[in-house]
């Protein structure tokens, strides 16, 4: 998770950037990304939470009034603001959608009312403002000062945005249901040129309809910018777990398209799948049915030697911890059965593709590429490297 935070800081300085270009390959990274995340909790029964997100750093891909934004961001001591209808929010909240504005403690603030009072104050000065801009009629339900680290994970956010030190002024508004709220949240945040450009959006809209499915949307400040994502999980039990892993099961669809957004050039980092799955013994991967890409180490992390090319990269690939990450390469969508591999099998996992000659220049690019997706583990509900 540390690194994940740090990674997250590293954002302000790398993924604002529109394009890059280089010799060859000539990639773009835009600054609307695309994720589609596949968590599974190995047991009896066996936990997965699949989730769509789509973050920019940009305001006109993501419509948060610029005024507003800007505020936030100047305040200093806002960390996030959180609108979800996740049912318990927060620890004491049940039965309510929620807007949470975490605040970073005030040293000066020596006791419980006074650390109660100035967070009201600070959220209290946005409340009216959200609410206008999320076209919603939130009212305030309680402060939840978050005094160690056991407290902190148990009134945890789905934002991923909680830590020790940090308050939590929550306000409550009638639950409603994950369609109907994706559905009004993105027509107001998103344009049109980008709902009408399909990929993980049509696929977030499919997730909405899932019984045990809840929507996020996060403000997380910056220094120049904030980052912005709205975010579709749904919760998932099976009561035996198996081998093969095949994650669009998961995501309800039999192929993952991208985002006619990015078909004005070649954006290969902007599409991710990433798929972790957590084991309480020791297993490997094995049996992987499309390609492997062929990777080298950069800086302590397995990253690819191409980006032309489509297939996975498990880092690592053998533990009680398995964290595959789905690159498309110049491919536009992937089905089903390109993305199935196993867990536990004898068969040896090696490239399945033979590299081209690799140009140090798209090592800069492809660091990029472990920034977006370790922002994309930071908010991947209840994941800790």
């Amino acid at each position: 998770m540390l690194k994940a935070v740090i990674f997250l800081g590293l954002i302000g300085m790398l993924i604002f950037t529109t394009n890059y270009s280089y010799s060859q390959q000539q990639p773009g990274l835009a600054t609307f990304q695309e994720s589609a995340q596949v968590m599974i909790e190995r047991g009896t029964p066996e936990n997965v939470t699949a989730s769509i997100a789509l973050q920019s750093t940009s305001i006109q891909e993501i419509r948060v009034p610029a005024e507003l934004e800007q505020k936030i961001r100047e305040n200093g001591r806002i960390t996030s603001v959180i609108l979800t209808n996740e049912d318990r929010c927060v620890l004491g909240v049940s039965g309510k959608a929620c807007i949470i504005i975490n605040v970073a403690r005030d040293p000066a603030d020596k006791n419980f009312l006074a650390i109660q009072n100035s967070t009201k104050i600070i959220a209290g000065s946005f409340i009216g403002e959200l609410n206008q801009a999320f076209d919603t009629k939130a009212t305030f339900h309680s402060v939840f000062v978050q005094v160690n680290d056991e407290i902190s994970k148990a009134v945890e956010t789905s934002g991923g945005a909680t830590s020790k030190g940090t308050v939590s002024a929550v306000y409550v508004m009638p639950m409603e249901d994950t369609e109907s709220m994706y559905e009004k949240i993105s027509a107001i945040l998103l344009p049109k040129i980008i709902r009408d450009a399909g990929g993980f959006y049509d696929i977030a809209k499919n997730l909405s309809k899932e019984e045990k499915s809840f929507m996020t949307f996060s403000i997380i400040p910056l220094e120049n910018k904030s980052l912005l994502q709205l975010k579709i999980s749904a919760d998932y039990k099976n009561e035996e777990s198996s081998g093969e892993i095949n994650p669009l099961e998961f995501l309800k669809t039999d192929e993952l398209k991208r985002s006619d957004y990015f078909s004005r050039g070649f954006y290969p980092l902007n599409s991710i799948l990433q798929v972790a799955v957590l084991s309480p013994n020791s297993t490997n991967v094995s049996d992987v049915r499309g390609t492997i890409v062929p990777t080298q180490i950069v800086a302590g992390d397995k990253i690819p030697k191409e980006l032309t090319g489509e297939g996975w990269i498990f880092d690592p690939d053998q533990g009680e911890i398995i964290q595959g990450k789905y690159i498309f390469g110049e491919r536009t969508s992937i089905n089903k059965d390109e993305l199935v591999f196993s867990l536990g099998g004898s068969e040896l996992l090696a490239p399945k593709k033979v590299s081209p000659s690799f140009d140090e220049s798209t090592v800069v690019v492809i660091i990029i590429t472990v920034v977006a997706v370790a922002a994309a583990v930071y908010y991947l509900k209840g994941y800790r490297k």
